[in-house]
């Protein structure tokens, strides 16, 4: 059982959080806070696996929080603003849920604790290619482009594997800094350089965002 605690100033916001958590059986709700400070108070007094942690608090942000604990439990960002998710994947958050968000998706970025922890409980993922099992750090990883049944895997220094694995399965393994953009392509957050138009550029290439997938990105990525 995940043991978590609930940080957010905003009272309609802390009702619809512990409503989420009491009707999943993996979670158990240790405490409700309305600061930073409150609980500061609840972790170094009980063993917290993970905090639903609003970005926009007064005094002290959530990033900021989160940034000067010293163990830092698992956290799922929560806000009503875009324009903070990808320090909060630079943070390694599990997911960044943008205000307001639906049970499912909730339940959607819980289920990643579980994958992160037996998939991603390290900072690499086994990828099989040329008859070889690859062990690929995900720092290394700058996008992967789909080819029909197989993927090409694109990492740094211009190194490209051939996967035999699809787009999709991809999709549910891999750790949320990365994102899908396109029917064709996910790509990784920390290399990310800029948006532009309907492309993302990563190193020398230019990747289109879908039509489908836009509003998914901007949710993320708006100013």
């Amino acid at each position: 059982m995940i043991r978590c605690i609930i940080i957010d100033d905003e009272p309609l916001a802390r009702d619809v959080l512990e409503s989420y958590t009491k009707d999943l059986p993996s979670l158990k709700l240790v405490a409700i806070c309305k600061d930073a400070i409150e609980a500061m108070d609840i972790l170094n007094r009980e063993e917290i696996d993970l905090i639903f942690l609003d970005i926009n608090m007064p005094k002290l942000s959530g990033l900021n929080f989160y940034k000067a604990l010293s163990k830092k439990p698992k956290v799922i960002f929560t806000t009503a603003y875009a324009e903070h998710a990808v320090e909060g994947f630079e943070l390694e958050a599990v997911d960044y849920l943008l205000k307001p968000f639906s049970f499912e998706r909730f339940i959607k970025a819980v289920n990643k604790i579980s994958m992160e922890e037996s998939n991603q409980k390290d900072d690499f993922i086994m990828l099989k290619a040329d008859k070889r099992s690859h062990k690929i750090n995900y720092n290394q990883i700058l996008y992967f482009e789909s080819l029909g049944d197989y993927v090409k895997a694109h990492l740094v220094n211009e190194k490209i594997l051939i996967i035999s694995e699809t787009l999709k399965k991809l999709e549910e393994l891999l750790p949320s800094s990365f994102l899908r953009v396109h029917k064709s392509y996910i790509l990784s957050i920390p290399h990310l350089e800029y948006l532009e138009g309907n492309q993302a550029k990563i190193s020398d290439t230019k990747i289109p965002i879908g039509q489908s997938y836009r509003d998914k990105v901007n949710d993320i990525f708006k100013k």
